[in-house]
């Protein structure tokens, strides 16, 4: 049986809403996400929270009661509480009608695997990675490595950009001493996009394993990574703009090499 929880002051609805803050995120080892579609979809994955709220009015649906059902079934903390109790936890006006919260998962380097895998050096912005999940995931990268000194990927805005490809897309934190002998170990040719680079050949047939790399949102890659790179890219461009966003920069690099390798795996 869910348990009913109304106050704020519950220790239990006072733990998830300071999952918004990095320390309790490291002190817990948990993290928040929103959306009963996303909590079904994490279900489906075999990913189940620690603790699941939701309001009356996710009751109406026939997906989250067997949601709720099978949470309990699994001994997950199951509480129904009402939308201002929501609308704290997630800090807006209109809350999901179901939040749960999750145990975070890293992956080790070697586990990752895969035709490309993207390794993001010192990213600051949660929107950016969450979004780069979210785009590995659709191009069926085999993960994402967070290099050296980057946001928080379990924060509320990663996690909310991310759109659930937190959950299907494996993530990694490393040296880039560790990626560089992930590299050499998996014969794999590295793309670093730099304004010192050249458009790509589009028709050229791509590597049997590929690495994208990705520079800071400010500097972009340090001079010794882009010197470790095989192949070194600079996106073109015509008009007036000069740059792009990091994570439309990576999808532009990610879809490129999914294409030249004819979509291999799309869904009809």
């Amino acid at each position: 049986m869910a348990h009913q929880i109304t106050s704020a002051s519950n220790p239990q609805i006072k733990l998830l809403k300071s999952l918004h803050l990095k320390k309790a995120r490291a002190e817990t080892g948990l993290f928040l996400a929103e959306g009963a579609r996303l909590a079904v979809e994490a279900a489906d994955l075999g990913v189940w929270p620690e603790m699941l709220v939701f309001s009356p009015a996710a009751l109406a649906r026939d997906q989250v009661r067997a949601l709720i059902a099978q949470a309990e079934a699994r001994r997950v903390r199951v509480i129904e509480t009402n939308e201002t109790i929501l609308a704290q936890i997630s800090k807006r006006d209109n809350p999901q009608t179901v939040i749960g919260a999750y145990k975070q998962q890293l992956s080790s380097l070697d586990a990752l695997d895969g035709a490309t895998i993207v390794a993001l050096e010192g990213i600051r912005d949660p929107g950016n990675l969450g979004t780069i999940l979210r785009t590995a995931d659709s191009t069926g990268a085999g993960g994402v490595v967070l290099i050296g000194d980057s946001c928080d990927p379990f924060s509320v805005e990663a996690v909310r950009a991310s759109m659930g490809s937190l959950f299907a897309t494996k993530l990694a934190r490393a040296s880039f001493e560790e990626l560089m002998r992930y590299k050499t170990a998996r014969g794999a040719e590295m793309f670093g996009l730099s304004l010192k680079g050249a458009a790509q050949d589009g028709e050229a047939p791509p590597p049997a394993k590929a690495i994208v790399l990705m520079g800071n949102e400010q500097s972009g890659l340090p001079e010794h990574m882009e010197a470790a790179c095989d192949t070194l890219v600079k996106l073109p461009m015509r008009g007036r703009a000069d740059s792009l966003n990091l994570a439309v920069a990576t999808a532009v690099m990610l879809y490129d090499l999914w294409r030249r390798r004819g979509y291999d795996g799309a869904k009809d």
